[in-house]
């Protein structure tokens, strides 16, 4: 799977807007771990959730 973000990329989960924007920290096996203003780090699968990028 290639995904279309690097580390620092600002990005916002689209079905969840409350989150805040997130900046991408790493990306490993499809999963990207991101630090939303809101509710700070997550993990995201990228195969279920999809970001988009600002």
């Amino acid at each position: 799977m290639i995904l279309e973000f690097e580390p620092g990329d600002k990005v916002i989960n689209p079905v969840n807007k409350e989150w805040g924007i997130g900046q991408v920290q790493s990306i490993i096996n499809g999963k990207i771990t991101v630090n939303f203003e809101n509710i700070g780090k997550i993990v995201i699968n990228a195969k279920v959730i999809q970001l988009e990028k600002l």
